[in-house]
């Protein structure tokens, strides 16, 4: 069956679930990717990110890479999020035929750390970035109903659509120093499910695509591999898998999460815990070093200078 659904089993036509697609986090990495991606099979693309400069730029490069595509733009800071933010993006998709969503935007650590560890603002972030951005996106390609429980725009009144949410191999572990990360992309994974089962019956796909290692700014890693892919490559993967399975991991090595996780009975929750748990000591050590190394260093050659 994992053969069938990795190598076999072919994708839907997206363009049946509407005529746009809305991308957040779309100016870099999974997100850019599946901008491209989607284009590429014939829907209009909204993009959505932070920064105007990138999303200008990704957007002429997109029209460039995909002749005679539609692209539109839209401004948003996800870390502040707040009731006039999500008004001024409902007022900006409410005209438009939204058949998929893309929520993909993410923050997770600057590096490992303690919980105690991080500022507010950091806590304050991942909340916000990583739970609440989906949440209230969700509810507004959803649509509005009214005082009779009937919808009155959106996917529920169109009854189609598919919204895919982008999770993390660590909401699958226990993950020391990435605690509030890992529990955070834990929500998406529950939230996802729940959703997947109240609105299949309305014609909503609901789905949590759980990547592992992608050759992300986010995840930092630079080299691809077998098991490790570049965003294009982990996207046009995980296309193929939208409207099937409530949560996956599209990437076909990435079942190897899976036989991982059943081998993992073979040692003591708590002894992997610590073992996790000190790896990300080292690492986190090691990354606060750096800094004190290079001020010793240039210690060092200051007085290497005096001498001479």
């Amino acid at each position: 069956y994992l053969a069938y659904k990795f190598f076999f089993r072919a994708g839907k036509d997206l363009k049946k679930y509407g005529e746009w697609a809305v991308v957040t986090g779309a100016t870099d990495g999974i997100g850019k990717a599946y901008a491209f991606e989607l284009a590429a099979q014939g829907l209009k693309v909204l993009l959505v990110a932070r920064s105007e400069e990138k999303l200008a730029d990704t957007a002429k490069e997109l029209k460039s890479a995909r002749s005679g595509a539609t692209v539109d733009v839209l401004q948003v800071d996800f870390s502040k999020f707040d009731a006039s933010a999500r008004a001024m993006v409902k007022s900006k998709l409410a005209p438009l035929d939204i058949g998929i969503l893309i929520n993909n935007v993410g923050m997770s650590y600057p590096f490992t750390k303690y919980f105690h560890e991080l500022k507010d603002s950091e806590v304050a972030d991942i909340m916000q970035v990583n739970m609440d951005s989906m949440t209230w996106m969700t509810r507004i390609v959803l649509g509005e109903i009214d005082e009779d429980l009937k919808p009155k725009s959106g996917m529920l009144l169109r009854k189609r659509g598919a919204i895919i949410n982008t999770s993390s191999g660590g909401a699958r572990t226990t993950s020391p120093l990435l605690a509030e990360y890992s529990a955070a992309k834990a929500y998406v994974e529950k939230f996802s499910q729940g959703l997947a089962a109240e609105l299949a019956p309305k014609g909503i796909d609901v789905q949590a695509q759980t990547p592992l290692f992608v050759t992300t700014k986010m995840a930092k890693i630079r080299k691809a591999s077998m098991t490790v892919p570049t965003p294009e490559d982990y996207v046009k993967c995980a296309a193929r898998q939208i409207g099937y399975d409530p949560v996956i991991s599209p990437w076909p090595p990435a079942c190897t999460d899976t036989l991982s996780s059943l081998s993992s009975f073979s040692r003591p929750d708590r002894q992997r815990e610590r073992e996790t748990a000190t790896e990300r000591e080292t690492e986190r050590k090691s990354r606060l070093s750096r800094p004190k190394e290079r001020q010793r260093e240039s210690e060092r050659q200051r007085e290497r200078a005096d001498v001479s």
